[in-house]
């Protein structure tokens, strides 16, 4: 009986032995496997493979897209103007031996590295930069984190700013800016539209000058118009071309009594 247990105890150390240095790495995963200290050429992986017992160590690196918060950062800037900034950042392991050998922690790094490169951008933009072209200043970011941690193997893919917080004072600042920017957009338009309708008046002007009977068909409009309201009294306009006959005989007969009135008082 005792044989019998000593034979169990024996197989299951062995199995435990074996399973410690029996690996298996997935298809996303690469291991970096290092031989009394020295990494060996290239990394292992995906599958099965076994470490020689007390000489090889196996670090895992995950080789999918990482993302990773960048926290809130308080900046100045270009113009003075105080802002919140928070962002996210999309990078992957291109070189497993790098990011485990170069950098003791590549995630923590990189984040670091994304928070100054944050603030630096964002202080040598200005707040309508900041608020107008975000994709030109994602770019900026991008080159600046990814050249920065290229040396750790990672490769930074997008460097997105999610949000941009501003005091109140400059809310409404700002508030005032964008009404008093309708307001002149408002007056520019009235303005515009009453050039182009003097403009319109005086080509009528002249087509109605052009024509002798314009003038009574505008007048004759006029009545039907007034005639379809209900007024009490209506006001009938006389053409004034009617009355120049009159109005130059008139004119004639003063003088003649002028001419009349001067002789006798001589």
């Amino acid at each position: 009986m005792q044989g019998w247990i000593a034979l169990i105890l024996v197989i299951i150390g062995f199995v435990v032995v074996i399973s410690m240095f029996i690996k298996i790495v997935k298809e996303y995963e690469r291991a970096v496997i290092f031989r009394l200290g020295k990494v060996l050429e290239g990394a292992k992986g995906p599958g099965l493979f076994i470490l020689v017992p007390f000489v090889d160590k196996m670090v895992k690196v995950d080789m999918r897209t990482i993302t990773l918060d960048v926290p809130s950062q308080e900046a100045i800037t270009q113009d003075n103007v105080t802002v919140r900034v928070n962002a996210v950042t999309y990078f992957r392991v291109l070189d497993p031996v790098a990011s485990v050998v170069q950098i003791e922690d590549y995630r923590r790094a990189t984040s670091q590295i994304a928070q100054t490169s944050l603030r630096n951008v964002i202080g040598q933009s200005t707040l309508d930069q900041l608020l107008q072209n975000r994709e030109a200043i994602n770019d900026q970011l991008q080159n600046i984190i990814d050249e920065a941690t290229e040396p750790w193997g990672i490769k930074v893919a997008i460097v997105e700013i999610k949000d941009v917080e501003l005091n109140t004072q400059m809310i409404r600042a700002m508030a005032r800016e964008a009404e008093a920017e309708r307001e002149r957009r408002a007056k520019v338009i009235h303005a515009t539209g009453e050039l182009e309708a003097s403009k319109e008046l005086a080509e009528a002007a002249r087509a109605i000058n052009a024509e002798p009977g314009a003038m009574t068909l505008r007048y004759l409009q006029t009545l039907t118009d007034i005639g379809v309201e209900n007024n009490t009294t209506t006001i009938f306009p006389l053409p004034i071309d009617i009355l120049a006959p009159y109005l130059q005989h008139q004119a004639q007969k003063w003088a003649v009594d002028a001419q009349n009135g001067s002789k006798s008082a001589e």
